[in-house]
């Protein structure tokens, strides 16, 4: 892994000096820009608008717009003056228990590990949060971005996820077109209790994949082997039926739905349980929700140079 911080956590007049490591990657496809005419990826310029030339690294500056088209710069001085004290600490405030703390907040996660002589000091902090329960509140600065973060064990490491500042996180009231507090129907939520019982499980993130990310590289490298592709659209369920009746066929069909949670069946009783007889549900079957395939068709093509995806 590559350390991307170093310094020390502290809480009180206890220091523990840590490395700090990326611990999620993104597996994002990146996709170039290209020109049609030629098959060239296009290269980013940066290009002043006023002087008409391209613009060199070490010509360029930072700068704030206070109003449209005013600006004041900054040196690289200036900026590191601001950061200069708070980069190499992780100063733990308060310790509080992780429930309080609403998902929302979350940004990133980064592992710690003990540097130097700090291995002792480390394995006290860890061994104390996790018998008290309770994970530390700290302030951190990553390449000149201030964050709150929260540390905490994980298996037998030190886990810090950096979180929004409450200024950052907008109102629920902004949200538009929130309903109105109202009674709901007392059938229809114990039919709801019960489909969100049938489907509550352990949280086992293995069994959850990206299918898109796995259809993007089944279509690249169909591609690359010169094959024409052809992907079958989902089929749109166009019949309207009500909400009683849409929880009594998920119930339904909780009984038949697949292991692999990225396999998507339509109930086979949801049209009956619309008001159906058997002939509405022989039509739902026609009904259902496929997910897109790729289905490759071979074509002939001379052998090219061998292209590697990154």
């Amino acid at each position: 892994m590559h350390t991307v911080w170093k310094g020390a956590i502290s809480f009180g007049l206890v220091h523990v000096p840590v490395k700090m490591f990326s611990a999620t990657e993104d597996k994002d496809i990146s996709l170039r820009y290209i020109h049609k005419e030629c098959g060239s990826p296009l290269s980013y310029v940066r290009k002043c608008p006023v002087c008409d030339k391209e613009v060199a690294w070490e010509e360029i500056g930072k700068g704030y717009e206070y109003e449209k088209g005013k600006f004041i710069t900054f040196d690289k001085e200036e900026l590191d003056q601001l950061t200069e004290e708070s980069t190499k600490n992780i100063t733990i405030l308060d310790f509080v228990d992780l429930t309080e703390i609403d998902p929302m907040y979350f940004q990133k996660t980064y592992y710690l590990s003990p540097d130097q002589a700090g291995t002792n000091a480390y394995r006290l902090l860890m061994e104390a949060m996790r018998l008290t329960g309770k994970i530390g509140i700290a302030k951190i600065s990553i390449r000149s971005k201030s964050s709150l973060a929260a540390i905490r064990v994980l298996e037998e490491c030190l886990a810090i996820e950096t979180i929004y500042y409450p200024d950052e996180i907008r109102p629920v009231s902004q949200v538009p077109n929130l309903p109105e507090a109202a009674a709901v129907n007392d059938k229809e939520l114990d039919m709801a209790k019960i489909l969100i019982s049938q489907l509550s499980t352990p949280f086992e993130p293995g069994k959850y994949t990206d299918d898109y990310r796995q259809r993007m590289l089944d279509l690249i490298s169909h591609k690359i082997a010169g094959e024409e592709f052809h992907i079958v659209p989902v089929r749109q369920e166009s019949n309207v039926i009500d909400l009683m009746a849409a929880l009594q066929a998920s119930i339904e069909a909780v009984q038949h739905i697949p292991s692999d949670p990225g396999t998507v069946t339509a109930p086979k009783s949801r049209k009956a349980a619309a008001g159906g007889a058997k002939k509405a549900a022989t039509k739902s079957k026609k009904d259902t929700a496929e997910a897109p395939v790729i289905t490759p068709k071979p074509k002939r093509r001379s052998a090219k140079s061998k292209e590697t995806v990154s």
